[in-house]
Formats: C-alpha cells, structure tokens, sequence
C-alpha cells in the first residue's frame, strides 16, 4: 500500500487515432497563426500588402515601356494572374518544407506526429493565399475596366493545381532539407531564375523556339496560363497540360511521403 502511494502508476498516453488528427491539426494551425502573423503589427495586412505592392509596382514599370499588357488591356490584372499563383506556390513549398523544423518541439508529444505537421502547414498557408488572390483580384475587378469575363472553372482548377504541385514539393522538400544540409541553399538558387522563366511577365506564346519546348516543362507556366484562361476569355492556352503538372505533383508527394515515413526520426535527431 505505501509503495502504491509513494510510486503512482505510470500514466498511459494514448497514440494518435484517426479521430484525433483534425484537433491536432487545428490546434498547430492555430499555434502557427500566433506565431507567424500575431506577433507582427498588422499581422495578416502585410500579407495582402506585400502583394499589392509588387503588382503595382510591375504595372508602373512596364506600363512606362509598354504600350499595353500581354492580354487585356489592364497591367495589374495581367501582372497579378501570374505573380499571385506563383507567389503561392513559392511560400507553399518554404513553409511545407520547414514544417518539421517548426514543429520539432511539440513532435516529441505521443499525439503529434509529422503527418498532422505539414498538413496544418498546408492547409493554414493554402487559406492565407486563397484569401489574399481573391481579395487582389476582386479589388483590381472592382477598381480598373479589365473587360475580363470570368471562367470560375479553369480559376478553380488552376489554383487547386499549384496546390497539389506546392504540396508535393513541398513534401519532397522537406525530406530533402532535413537529410541534405546545403538543400535549402541550392533550392533557393534554383528558385531566382524560377522568377523570370514563368510566364509572369510575358506570355508562353511570344517566347521563339526552341527556348518554348524548354520552358514548356516548367509546370508553374501551365498553371499560370490555366488561370489566365480563366480570366481572358480570347486566351485558349490549348498546349497548358493539367496532367503534367499533376503527375509531377503526386509523384514528389509520394516520394516524400514515403521516405519521410522512413527517415522522419532520423531527421528530428539532426
């Protein structure tokens, strides 16, 4: 009785169940959306404001040396159909590749595991992005004549495609990141070029051969052209593939999937 007393039984932590994953989830996205935007003034204004400031900035310097945009008659709106799903991707891809480096302190609780990690990344980033694409290309609807009519079909699919491609890359990323040192580095090399060879200032169409079939398999120019295909309706974008930058996105999220399941621990040891 008196060791009973002085030595309590140890407590059981019950592992995560599938019932539990949506609390888990919620409670890291909340915890990110403290950490990230609540301690800065302004918080998630600066997120719409950092975009708005680019945008019109392009639409000034190139409304000086042009006469008109590549489609439309609007700068901004022309601007903002390539920087908006590209800057979307980019951020995607940086945060689902840090979630574990995040999370790393609360990765050591029974109930969290890496799986709830980067989806509470993805899912809080790809709702901050969302809500800003629409509030830029409502306003910019709102306040220029664009002429634009609106397919919400190819809009849709041209977003839900970056997200899938940012989320297995992202993914893939993260593994790479956490097994390779320098990663993070040479990903971001890579990414400067990235900038400029996706269409955001220019259309595919305009590009001379044979730099076109090169930059063909560049997937952020067929998301990009789909979603100018959903603004523009005079834009065909007939050669963008959707199934290309699907298979590219499922087969970097079954990669990383599968060898994040493998080395996870031994990358939270690093």
């Amino acid at each position: 009785m008196t060791d009973q007393m002085t030595h309590p039984p140890p407590l059981k932590v019950r592992p995560v169940g599938p019932g539990d994953r949506p609390r888990v989830i919620c409670a890291l996205m909340l915890r990110e959306m403290a950490t990230s935007h609540g301690r800065s003034p302004g918080g998630y204004l600066w997120a719409v404001l950092e975009p708005v400031a680019g945008i019109a900035l392009l639409s000034w310097i190139f409304s000086m040396a042009f006469r008109s945009p590549g489609l439309g008659v609007t700068f901004p709106l022309f601007y903002a159909t390539g920087m908006l799903p590209f800057g979307m991707f980019t951020l995607l891809v940086s945060r689902i590749a840090g979630a574990l480096d995040f999370s790393r302190p609360l990765l050591a609780l029974p109930r969290v595991g890496w799986r709830e990690a980067i989806v509470a990344r993805f899912v809080l980033n790809l709702m901050t992005q969302l809500m800003i694409s629409y509030i830029l290309l409502a306003g910019i609807l709102w306040i220029f004549r664009t002429r634009a009519i609106l397919d919400f079909g190819a809009i849709v699919e041209a977003y839900s495609l970056c997200a899938l491609l940012a989320l297995g890359l992202g993914t893939l990323n993260c593994l790479l990141q956490g097994m390779i040192g320098i990663w993070v580095h040479l990903w971001s090399i890579l990414m400067r070029p990235m900038f400029i060879i996706s269409t955001i200032f220019f259309l595919f169409e305009s590009v001379p051969q044979p730099w076109r079939d090169w930059l063909w398999w560049n997937p952020m120019v067929h998301v990009i052209a789909i979603l100018r295909r959903g603004v523009y309706p005079s834009y065909d974008a007939s050669w963008a593939s959707p199934a290309y930058v699907a298979l590219i996105g499922l087969i970097s999220l079954a990669f990383g999937l599968l060898f994040l399941r493998r080395h996870y621990r031994e990358i939270l040891r690093r």
